[in-house]
């Protein structure tokens, strides 16, 4: 099978624990052996079959479908050998119910099996330390949402990141995971952080003393990063205040670093992530779009559908949703299995929802 970029990543991981766990009980280190297969575990689960989902619900078994459930059964597999010593029963169930319900000439017993033996040929650290650099960006932008209120939902126009880099093909990962168009990495903060700047009473105050305010109010308008970057390269700041020429040094202004309004940014170990929060009308439709999905799926699992009954939907008594509908109806039906849309009416399983402050009544019924 081809095997796409998560399920090398995942293999990579699996392989380093094998190595990590075995080196750690030549040494007898049970804990820090535990809490590494803890660790991958949280990766596998968080991480890598939740990304997969999509593959794990294709139609068919087409190659990429075939690599992930390949992929899985090998890492679960593997893992109820590794996990063995640790907990010998709930292993013995999982390698039950994967192995023995398949493989009748198998080993009866998990602990009749060999340990696991790490293959070095899996093993692509640089992988391992991007997908790493990967999550944090994505820790970090989950952050940046919360803060603005802002549901994972509604597509942003850009993230711009500071203090790490990723391949594009991580890039689109990040993208996708904290919905946005466009990651933009890079050392230059002044898209998203700007310096507030005040006069330094301490300087300032024999020599403008009445127009300290007028300065006050002048540095307020200017851009702080200009400011400091001409103070920076030792230049003066000069500017005419009621006939009289002003003229600052660095030491005459006190700067304080701040975010550019319209953006949220979060910092942890030397890695800054900042999202562009303004929203345009398409971003606002896309987000609309978004919801309506989830709602309709949410719909489908209340109203006790199987994963595959093809549907029609229903939606009456909001004309702005209803016309978002209509424009995106292709793409709607496509996510939710809906064969059909029908506008102005309800029927079936009904329920009534306010999405993005709007009210709307929506249905679904089993075809």
């Amino acid at each position: 099978v081809e095997l796409t970029l998560m399920d090398k990543w995942i293999l990579s991981r699996l392989n380093s624990l094998i190595r990590e766990v075995d080196g750690d009980l030549n040494e007898y280190k049970i804990f820090e052996a535990s809490r590494a297969m803890t660790d991958f575990v949280d990766d596998l689960s968080n991480w890598y079959v939740r990304r997969s989902r999509e593959r794990f619900w294709g139609k068919g078994m087409a190659g990429d479908k075939e690599a992930a459930f390949a992929t899985l059964y090998h890492i679960l597999e593997t893992m109820s050998r590794l996990t063995a010593p640790f907990t010998p029963f709930m292993a013995e169930s999982m390698y039950r119910n994967l192995v023995c319900s398949i493989d009748k000439d198998a080993p009866i017993s998990v602990h009749m099996t060999d340990f696991p033996v790490c293959d070095e040929r899996y093993i692509n650290a640089e992988l391992e330390q991007h997908m790493r650099d990967l999550l944090e960006v994505v820790v970090l932008g989950r952050s940046c949402r919360s803060e603005s209120g802002l549901k994972v939902r509604q597509p942003l126009s850009r993230m711009i990141v500071s203090g790490a880099t990723l391949p594009q093909d991580l890039c689109a990962l990040a993208e996708d995971e904290l919905n946005v168009k466009d990651a933009v990495f890079t050392d230059d903060t002044t898209a998203f952080m700007t310096y507030q700047l005040k006069p330094q009473m301490r300087t300032l105050g024999k020599k403008y003393g009445k127009l300290l305010k007028a300065i006050g109010e002048k540095l307020a308008t200017l851009d702080g990063n200009e400011v400091v970057a001409g103070f920076e390269k030792g230049e003066l700041l000069r500017f005419e205040l009621e006939g009289t020429m002003v003229e600052l040094e660095k030491d005459d202004v006190l700067t304080a670093p701040m975010k550019k309004p319209g953006y949220v940014v979060a910092t942890d170990r030397g890695v800054t992530v900042a999202l562009d929060t303004n929203l345009t009308e398409e971003l606002l439709e896309e987000g609309f779009v978004r919801e309506l999905i989830s709602k309709i799926q949410t719909m489908r699992k209340e109203a006790g559908f199987e994963v595959m009954d093809k549907i029609v939907v229903y939606a009456h008594g909001n004309d702005k949703i209803q016309d978002v509908m209509k424009a995106h109806e292709d793409e709607i039906k496509s996510e939710v299995l809906a064969d059909e849309m029908v506008l102005g009416e309800t029927d079936g399983y009904v329920k009534e929802w306010n999405i993005n402050k709007e009210a709307v009544t929506m249905g679904v019924k089993k075809l």
